[in-house]
């Protein structure tokens, strides 16, 4: 009997190749014929699995955020007694891609990024990506907030849209040498800590006649 091909492992194989090729060269360097021979398929194999170069880096870049959403959502499961604004920096710190064994993945990432000004199908992916950590951070927030007794300091959806603007930055300026690692952590964790720290905003008072 024809050996059983597992076509979603096959997928991932692919975007892994992709993915190591893109660190390597950056996105203009990769080429079917190149991700065959790293994922070790034939050229047939990768166009079974994608009709066109263009879908083949839409899939890996969604590869690469489930692996960033997985690592978010291990990382809050390793630890189930902790805070929920502890939560809060587990999660920023891991999008933030700060740490040394996710270098290459970062630089994927960004490379990502800058491509998706000019594919829409990247952009597309990207923002679905981004609205999913969005809104898994504004979740975060809003426990935090409650556990602070700080809902009327806090807004989560503008707080989660503005950690993530600030790891996306960070990661940039670690990457071209602007700032090391600990610098860009300290950044994160002093931009947490003000966070906690701001005054609840007092009641409004009711007016009216007497």
């Amino acid at each position: 009997m024809p050996r059983q091909v597992d076509h979603a492992e096959r997928r991932r194989r692919i975007a892994e190749a992709v993915c190591r090729l893109v660190d390597e060269r950056g996105l203009e360097g990769v080429t079917l014929r190149d991700v065959a021979a790293r994922a070790e398929v034939s050229m047939g194999a990768v166009q079974r699995c994608f009709r066109t170069k263009e879908e083949m880096l839409v899939f890996a870049l969604g590869h690469i955020g489930e692996r960033v959403g997985e690592r978010v959502r291990a990382r809050l499961v390793r630890s189930p007694a902790q805070s929920a604004r502890t939560a809060v920096g587990h999660a920023a710190t891991e999008i933030s891609l700060l740490r040394d064994e996710h270098r290459a993945e970062a630089r994927v990432w960004l490379a990502f990024v800058a491509q998706a000004a000019v594919s829409e199908p990247l952009a597309r992916t990207l923002r679905a990506n981004y609205a999913a950590l969005q809104e898994a951070v504004t979740r975060l927030l809003e426990e935090a907030a409650d556990d602070a007794d700080r809902v009327a300091a806090v807004d989560p959806p503008r707080e989660a849209r503005t950690l993530l603007a600030l790891a996306d930055g960070l990661t940039t300026h670690v990457l071209i040498g602007r700032l090391t690692p600990a610098e860009a952590r300290d950044i994160l964790h002093a931009h947490l800590g003000a966070l906690w720290e701001r005054p609840a905003d007092p009641p409004h008072e009711q007016h009216g006649t007497v």
